[in-house]
């Protein structure tokens, strides 16, 4: 481990949780002198839907550490469950795509994933520092060069060649940049509960786009020993427009007819907490001089889906690479950093779109219940479905409104 008081990193990543950690990893591998900065103690809770998709799987098995995700306590996954606003349901087994990072996703509680990639990532790190709270970016000539905060030893000052604001949606580093923005619009606020001995609970994950949440969805996502991931979406702009109680909806979910039974012998094993989801919906400026936007920080979030672990991750992997291109051409300006931004919507920002374009159309409760319906009635609906998941279909021809109707219509 480095000296603390070591003038120059090449790397300050800001926030321990998947996107950091991922960006400390691959920085490891690449040798750059890194400072990881976390303001909470591991191991720590983080509201969330909990579902590693295989996108994560992906760059899990990259950095070497899926066998080690595969043994902590979770549940597998292996299809997923649509249900429409009446009520009817599809499944789509994830072995219908011939993806084999996509067979298999996980359901793991924050706390376990991602106080087992902090440890591996404080491994891969020169320095690492939990309980230390950034207050602010060190900038010299318009240029971020560090990051300033309080910890365990007070007020501290860290110097950087890059900082990458990989701290969540309340980004301090993106609010220091000038960059943060609460468009309601592009974001959903979602409530979480963890339940136990919730009926019927199998390999698959279910999001339902119930009345109470349009435009956004209820889940239940399996967990281990009988535990369940339980929650409600809604998009931030309507939640404020309807003014709806989220807790009141999550409860009348639970206790209506279709869902009643399942939690009948369910036991609540928290009060609902809630947190704000930044979507990928609109492209956002990622970085400027000095410093780059990862994961939640950067909006990366799913629209359609609300997963954002696997863009995070990601996001992380691509900031690493422009770091080590910025490094060998020892210049760190936002001209520089820029092909980051580039990198980030050329391999997300399609596939966003098309998430976005879902959730536009998850608005209209007849549509859902008449694609759901053709979905339950036709394997091809969900081999498509299945395929837009698994990243197996051109963008091309899912950003085309007629591929959808020639499907529907077959």
């Amino acid at each position: 481990m480095g000296d603390l008081t070591d003038p120059i990193y090449d790397l300050i990543i800001v926030g321990g949780g998947p996107a950091g950690a991922t960006a400390a990893l691959y920085a490891g591998r690449q040798g750059l002198k890194t400072l990881l900065l976390e303001k909470a103690q591991f191991p720590r809770d983080k509201i969330c839907g909990d579902a590693l998709s295989g996108k994560a799987v992906t760059v899990l098995r990259d950095l070497g550490l899926l066998e080690k995700v595969r043994g902590l306590p979770g549940a597998f996954i292996r299809s997923v469950t649509f249900g429409s606003p009446d009520h009817t349901e599809t499944n789509i087994p994830f072995s219908r795509s011939s993806r084999q990072d996509f067979l298999t996703g996980f359901v793991i509680r924050r706390q376990v994933f991602d106080h087992f990639l902090f440890e591996e990532a404080r491994q891969a790190a020169d320095a690492c520092v939990e309980g230390f709270t950034v207050r602010d970016l060190l900038v010299e000539g318009g240029q971020v060069v560090g990051v300033q905060g309080v910890g365990g030893d007070g007020e501290v000052t860290y110097r950087g060649r890059i900082v990458l604001g990989a701290d969540g949606f309340n980004s301090i580093v993106a609010r220091k940049a000038g960059l943060y923005r609460h468009e309601p619009g592009h974001w959903v606020v979602a409530l979480r509960c963890y339940y136990q001995n919730v009926g019927r609970l199998t390999d698959q994950i279910e999001l339902h786009f119930v009345d109470e949440a349009l435009p956004g969805y209820f889940w239940i996502f399996p967990l281990e020993d009988g535990c369940a991931n339980v929650g409600i979406g809604m998009r931030h702009d309507y939640l404020k427009r309807r003014g709806v109680d989220l807790k009141g909806a999550l409860q009348a979910v639970i206790q209506s007819p279709h869902f009643r039974d399942r939690f009948a012998g369910a036991k609540a094993l928290e009060e609902p907490v809630g947190w704000n989801l930044p979507l990928g919906s609109k492209r956002r400026k990622l970085c400027g001089d000095g410093f780059l936007l990862l994961g939640d920080a950067a909006g990366l979030i799913d629209p359609f889906t609300g997963e954002g672990i696997g863009n995070a991750m990601y996001s992380a992997r691509l900031a690493v690479e422009t770091a080590c291109e910025a490094g060998a051409a020892g210049d760190f300006s936002e001209a520089a950093l820029a092909g980051y931004d580039r990198r980030v919507w050329e391999t997300l920002g399609d596939e966003l779109k098309v998430s976005f374009r879902m959730q536009q159309l998850g608005r209209l409760r007849f549509l859902l219940n008449f694609v759901i319906r053709k979905a339950a009635q036709k394997q091809a609906i969900g081999d498509v479905i299945c395929g837009m998941m698994a990243d197996e279909i051109p963008k091309k021809k899912l950003m085309n409104p007629f591929f959808y109707l020639k499907l529907l219509f077959a």
